[in-house]
């Protein structure tokens, strides 16, 4: 499942693409087709993200909100004058990365191929396009309705602004395992499964001690582990949570597959720390990685 920084990288691209410009929108597939029908002309006014959901503000108080869920993707294309990544979602087999296409044609306006897969939605601006393909959530809303969705989840450690309060005292309350919580969108938003592992390691706890269990300067510095882990994976568009002792001989953009993680999908490999085999277990329905030596 993509995780927040791939949808701020989303909304970077849509921002510097299509924001101030008319779009033309449409559903190929048929699932959105009011929806489209209803966007179709409508100037992209702004383009953010919260956690794992995009918001794509249009006039007339229209907010197209939707979730990638585990196999979504925004796919792009368009003239030469069209620069970004081709693909940003779920890994398409190449992992937490995005696709590069540097073939667009040359000049001209933007002739979007015919559409390949189910593609729930179409927007085609001045100099290129972009297909959403495989959403767990894609809907219409007004600007009212999308700020009640966005309030229903926890602050996102991407802000800049967000208050690591509101996530300090809803883990502070749980006997749940920490682990649990911090993949629990309404407690903080945007952390998946690679974000989850590594946090926890970086911060030597143990993913199963209950929220209510630690302290507030220990979940303020997991707060701030996180928020810096994500800000790396919005630059580099992939997630690399080791450091330079653990990758020898490459540097962050060469840090793909084996060197990028720490716990992550490292099961019985032995601890870049401490040598200890590396455990995976099940916890509320995802695999947890862990040191049980590290993080006890």
């Amino acid at each position: 499942m993509p995780e927040g920084h791939s949808v701020h990288r989303l909304a970077r691209q849509f921002a510097d693409c299509f924001v101030g410009q008319a779009l033309s929108v449409s559903s190929p597939q048929g699932r959105f087709a009011d929806g489209a029908a209803a966007l179709d002309g409508a100037v992209l006014e702004a383009a953010r993200a919260h956690g794992k959901q995009l918001f794509l503000d249009f006039a007339g108080d229209r907010v197209l909100r939707s979730h990638l869920g585990l196999y979504g993707a925004w796919s792009f294309g368009g003239t030469d004058r069209f620069r970004g990544a081709s693909s940003i979602g779920a890994p398409r087999r190449i992992g937490e990365r995005e696709a590069h296409d540097d073939g667009a044609p040359a000049g001209g306006p933007p002739l979007p191929p015919p559409p390949v897969g189910a593609v729930r939605v179409r927007l085609v601006g001045d100099e290129g396009w972009a297909d959403l393909r495989g959403p767990a959530l894609c809907v219409l809303e007004s600007s009212a309705e999308a700020e009640a969705a966005r309030g229903r989840l926890g602050p996102d450690p991407l802000d800049p602004h967000a208050d690591p309060a509101p996530f300090v005292a809803a883990v502070r309350r749980s006997r749940r395992p920490v682990g649990a919580l911090l993949m629990d969108q309404a407690v903080v938003a945007g952390v998946g499964n690679i974000f989850r592992a590594e946090s926890l390691f970086r911060r030597g706890l143990d993913p199963m001690t209950p929220g209510r269990a630690l302290g507030e300067p220990v979940l303020r510095e997991l707060w701030a582990e996180s928020a810096a882990l994500m800000r790396t994976g919005v630059r580099l568009g992939r997630i690399v949570t080791t450091d330079p002792s653990d990758r020898p001989g490459t540097g962050e953009e060469q840090a793909w597959p084996e060197h990028a993680h720490l716990v992550y999908r490292r099961q019985g490999l032995p601890c870049r720390r401490c040598g200890t085999p590396v455990a995976a277990g099940e916890l509320e329905g995802r695999t947890l990685f862990w040191c049980p030596s590290c993080q006890r």
